[in-house]
């Protein structure tokens, strides 16, 4: 059986295909057409998608997609009625572009399938079924607590529930626009930030400033009930009139002016990001003290935008009654693209699970023939190593910034090893080097560490693995000063384990750089500049490291120097 999975009603468009409960390929849009979190409909991922599977569109036997528009329509209009002055919104966002999305979908269809009856079948899959649901079957429990968080789907912006094998439960839920996604959003534009595009940003700025200053104040704004549903005091935002303006004057009046883009930032805009974080981490904790007495599950399966809080997931992990979490590698909107399909698979035709999705390396795969030609083509100067882990090893000693491109393209938003840019996190001044000859962003932005697996317990303080960087721990005192250019300044760090098994050729450099240096630790962060997206192919990553201050390209085995 094979199920074409997609993501193309909101944004983060993803496409993956699995075969057999199997998944073979999955892969953002924005890594092929260049557009970050794009919203265009995944054609090129479909394509990419169905190379590496090697299948033809005559192949699919069904689709699934991440969205049911009609689900909780009643809910939307009942809402939109009630709120006349969202009306004019409501109607373009629900219906214009809803219609154009759908239209998009159909000509697509039509283009590779005479008609509904010839194509394969169509399944519009409830969106946080997509991801919660979604998402457990993935996972590598057999039964567990679920919970997703977003914006809104289809007007749903939580969903609690419990699975076990290949059966799901819903516990709860709370609707737009009663919306921890919507509250982060409200401070991330305060800060001068894109929302829906930099929450990440408002996460690593928090920690410079103290909670407390508005703490007491940012509590009021939010209430989960004995069920876990949540309840918001309104007067302080604009979104619930959909508007693009997240906050209401009361915000500004309570909290200060806030940040226009490219402004320096004040004390206060770090203060409310800092209690803004807090209290996301701790409402979030709630529901999750909640679903454990709900549910008494062992693990907490957890997935939706707000996931993506690498901070909040590292306090779940250390407060909550769970013993871990599992967190897709995609487990914004992109990964919906695999829940539905799952979902589909596991859910609605209850074929036993079969797959753990502990492997994130499933997109495009470049051999050293295809890489080398580019490097021909491109007139570069280039040299062949055969002990390449080695030779970058020697250069991260000395200090060199590294473009790392190899194997499988990664996905979901953190670079793990494939797509990288690296460094040597002992030198102090690292971090503000690559933010300001590197990435070209903000000076406080932190970068995370990669460890091998065997040594993280001499360095973090992370009981449980991380690979996929999405659970934030602290670095142990006594190591703060050894690998300062990843310790954020409140001591944490947004960890990747890596093991031998999933990533060897990673797992090896790393070693290696242990081996000469005694630290087996790498900063790594993900192969862009701020603004675009990843870089997927040998082409992206050559003009990357040309408009950069990348000191040596490391692209399958070979090394290319700027001189």
């Amino acid at each position: 059986m094979i199920i074409l999975g997609l993501n193309y009603y909101f944004h983060d468009s993803t496409a993956c295909i699995i075969k057999d409960g199997k998944l073979i390929a999955a892969i953002e849009e924005e890594r092929l057409n260049r557009d970050k979190h794009t919203r265009s409909f995944p054609m090129l991922a479909i394509e990419r998608c169905l190379k590496i599977a090697k299948l033809e569109y005559n192949d699919i036997d069904h689709i699934a997609v991440s969205i049911k528009p009609s689900h909780n329509l009643g809910k939307k209009i009942m809402y939109s009625l009630k709120n006349l002055k969202t009306l004019k919104v409501f109607l373009n966002h629900e219906l214009v572009h809803g219609y154009n999305k759908q239209k998009s979908f159909w000509n697509w269809f039509g283009y590779h399938w005479d008609s509904k009856k010839t194509g394969p079948k169509v399944h519009f899959i409830e969106h946080h079924l997509s991801h919660a649901a979604g998402t457990f079957f993935v996972s590598p429990y057999e039964e567990a607590a679920l919970l997703s968080i977003d914006g809104s789907g289809e007007w749903a912006t939580t969903w609690l529930g419990y699975g076990k094998e290949n059966t799901t439960e819903c516990l709860g839920q709370s609707y737009f626009p009663h919306s921890l996604g919507s509250f982060y959003e409200a401070v991330t534009q305060f800060c001068g930030f894109r929302t829906s595009y930099d929450e990440g940003k408002t996460m690593g700025l928090a920690p410079m400033g103290n909670p407390e200053v508005f703490l007491k104040e940012v509590e009021k704004i939010v209430t989960v009930s004995s069920e876990g549903q949540l309840s918001f005091d309104l007067s302080y935002f604009n979104y619930q009139n959909m508007s693009w303006k997240r906050c209401s004057e009361k915000f500004f009046k309570i909290f200060g002016e806030p940040r226009k883009h490219g402004e320096e930032f004040k004390e206060h805009h770090m203060n409310v990001a800092a209690a803004f974080q807090r209290v996301l981490e701790n409402k979030v904790l709630e529901i999750c003290d909640i679903l454990y007495n709900k549910t008494k599950a062992d693990y907490l399966v957890i997935s939706g935008g707000v996931s993506l809080n690498s901070v909040m997931n590292g306090r779940i992990v250390r407060e909550s009654p769970f013993k871990d979490i599992y967190v897709m590698p995609a487990a914004g909107d992109n990964g919906t693209a695999i829940g539905a399909a799952y979902y589909l698979y596991n859910g609605i035709f209850k074929n036993p699970r079969n797959f753990t999705h502990t492997n994130p390396y499933v997109g495009t795969r470049y051999t050293n023939e295809e890489i080398e030609k580019v490097l021909k083509g491109s007139k570069l100067n280039y040299e062949y190593h055969e002990d390449i882990c080695d030779k970058a090893a020697l250069l991260l000693e000395e200090g060199k910034i590294i473009g790392w491109f190899q194997g499988a393209m990664e996905i979901g938003p953190r670079a793990l090893g494939n797509r990288s840019i690296l460094a040597n996190p002992a030198f102090p001044q690292m971090k503000d080097k690559i933010n300001a000859e590197v990435k070209f962003r903000e000076a406080y932005r932190p970068f995370a560490p990669s460890a091998i697996l065997e040594s993280k317990g001499e360095f973090f303080d992370l009981e449980v693995e991380a690979p996929f960087m999405l659970k934030v721990c602290n670095v142990l005192k006594e190591k703060q000063d050894v690998i300062p250019a990843v310790t954020h300044v409140d001591g944490s760090a947004r960890l990747q384990t890596v093991s031998k098994d999933l990533n060897p050729r990673y797992h090896n450099l790393i070693k290696k750089l242990g081996d000469k240096t005694g630290i087996p630790v790498v900063l790594n962060t993900s192969f862009n500049i701020q603004g675009e997206p990843v870089v997927e192919s040998p082409q992206d990553a050559i003009r990357c490291f040309f408009s950069t201050g990348l000191d040596t390209l490391i692209i399958g085995d070979f090394i290319v120097l700027k001189s």
